[in-house]
């Protein structure tokens, strides 16, 4: 199915999720060896345009952008146009006279990538608006734990922390629904939204969540920038009410869970420092697989709306890589 944008998970069929993730272990084998660099968007461009500071999300794209030879360009917002009142269309109208072929946006606004998507031909990818989506995110944190369950279905996943103002909370969680994993939130009451999906179990008390027995915990940062009120009474009461202390992390040593974080990571809020040495810690994995993941988006969409290409293109003198199952 042919896609010019993507801007949630929420529109992606499991086909194209399922596409998407044995692509990117196909991607993982590319630059985890000899070969750094293919010419699948050689003569392309890529512009990063984000409003909110961003570090992995960022260099991540950067990175897969230039493995796949496309020529990158960063917009840096605090000295263009927009710091004078210039508008979001009229710094798109400006970049489309640039003839640039994919926009990678992030901004805070929910909505905004799509609204950015039906005002020009090239193709645009949600790197985060709001507390809306983040599609990408969802991605690698799916092929993250399918390396580790190559068939997904039944497991359990307990999502914990921030998920009101939480895009990576919403998208990866859609996901992995579509994937047939089970998924629960666990957080303060004032951070857990009522009002969701039914299929999605909630708790506040963490004794609670551990005896549902999850196969994963994925940790959410607390996003204090986005909390206009206080909605805990302190960092240290969420530590020891919701994060993985010392004596947590020996618990779910014994029950060989997985821990995930999306970074970055606030130490002593969400872990304590001994979870990054933890043998089943799947944070370096994600960063790392990010790459392989945008890669595998950047391949795949369209600018100007033509037909997607069915599988990694590595350039005539170079054998594609086999279909991998992840």
């Amino acid at each position: 199915m042919a896609r010019k944008d993507l801007l949630d998970i929420a529109s992606l069929h499991r086909e194209e999720i399922e596409f998407l993730l044995d692509q990117s272990t196909s991607f993982k084998q590319v630059f985890t060896c000899s070969v750094k660099k293919v010419p699948a968007l050689e003569g392309k461009s890529v512009l990063m345009l984000f409003y909110e500071p961003s570090t992995r999300t960022h260099t991540s794209f950067e990175v897969a952008a230039k493995r796949l030879s496309a020529e990158v360009t960063n917009f840096n917002v605090a000295h263009s146009s927009v710091t004078k009142g210039e508008s979001i269309r009229e710094t798109v109208e400006t970049l489309q006279a640039m003839r640039t072929d994919y926009i990678v946006v992030r901004h805070s606004r929910s909505g905004l990538p799509g609204m950015i998507a039906r005002q020009t031909k090239a193709s645009v990818i949600n790197a985060g608006d709001g507390a809306h989506a983040h599609p990408t995110q969802a991605l690698l944190d799916a092929f993250t734990i399918k390396e580790k369950f190559p068939d997904p279905r039944g497991k359990k996943v307990l999502i914990i922390g921030d998920i009101l103002h939480s895009r990576v909370a919403r998208s990866t969680s859609n996901l992995l629904q579509k994937l047939g994993v089970e998924v629960a939130y666990l957080g303060p009451g004032s951070l857990v939204p009522k009002y969701g999906p039914e299929t999605i179990r909630r708790f506040t008390d963490y004794d609670a969540a551990m005896a549902w027995a999850p196969d994963v915990v994925y940790l959410l940062r607390v996003q204090m920038e986005r909390q206009d009120v206080q909605f805990f009474p302190s960092l240290r009461e969420y530590h020891r009410l919701y994060g993985i202390t010392t004596e947590r992390l020996e618990e779910i040593r014994q029950r060989g869970l997985y821990i995930m974080h999306p970074g970055p990571v606030n130490r002593g809020v969400e872990l304590c420092d001994a979870v990054m040495d933890y043998e089943r810690s799947l944070i370096n994995n994600q960063v790392e697989n990010g790459i392989a993941v945008r890669m595998a988006v950047l391949d795949w969409l369209t600018p100007g709306g033509e037909s997607p290409r069915s599988e990694p293109t590595f350039g005539r003198s170079a054998a594609p890589l086999p279909h991998f199952t992840a």
